[in-house]
């Protein structure tokens, strides 16, 4: 009668390693690579990417403990805490850059033409006044503004605010001889699903 074999770990984890890895969860398949764990690059496929690096972070350590060769526990320790440290510097760094794209965009959108162009529009509006009350504020605007030499166009969606109610301005305005024109000034007020056309039937021109 044979006896059943019974698979054995041939290199158990100490029970102090099994916890959250925050190097392998941050810095997914460059940790894999570092860590001899090449089962991280599946981090590297849309639609799984998100979720290995969860996987990663729960198993991390268990797969580094056995690829790797170490020299003890608090030589594994080091080393993956010095992957935590460089996993956080990296996403500081990607934080901060496309924080300041954001900001730059938002900077040269608020300080556009058009933007201006449309908020001063909406502030001497007799139909705006009435429904947000004045003085009008306004918010920085999302949307996009592009120019080719003398011509150019831009859509913008912006909050706006007075003593009486606040709201949603939409500005599309087009540029032709160095000269901006709102094409579409709109309010949608707070509260209400109707979005009123500011643009009437005066000119829009600078």
């Amino acid at each position: 009668m044979s006896v059943p074999q019974v698979a054995i770990d041939p290199k158990p984890i100490p029970p102090e390693l099994d916890r959250w890895n925050w190097g392998a969860f941050l810095l997914g398949w460059i940790w894999g690579i570092g860590n001899n764990t090449y089962i991280a690059l599946l981090a590297l496929i849309p639609g799984v990417n998100l979720i290995m690096h969860f996987v990663l972070g729960f198993k991390g350590n268990q797969w580094a403990w056995r690829n790797g060769r170490w020299d003890g526990v608090e030589h594994f320790k080091r080393v993956q805490r010095a992957w935590a440290k460089w996993g956080l510097i990296v996403w500081i760094i990607v934080a901060l850059f496309f924080g300041s794209l954001f900001s730059g965009a938002s900077f040269l959108l608020k300080n556009s033409e058009a933007y201006q162009l449309g908020v001063s529009r909406l502030q001497a509006n007799p139909v705006a006044v009435n429904f947000l009350g004045t003085p009008i504020t306004t918010d920085a605007p999302t949307g996009s503004v592009s120019i080719s030499g003398s011509s150019g166009e831009a859509s913008l969606t912006f909050s706006a605010s007075g003593p009486k109610g606040a709201g949603t301005v939409f500005v599309e305005a087009v540029k032709k001889d160095d000269v901006w024109s709102i094409t579409r000034l709109a309010l949608k007020p707070d509260g209400q699903d109707e979005v009123i056309d500011l643009t009437g039937t005066k000119s829009n021109s600078t």
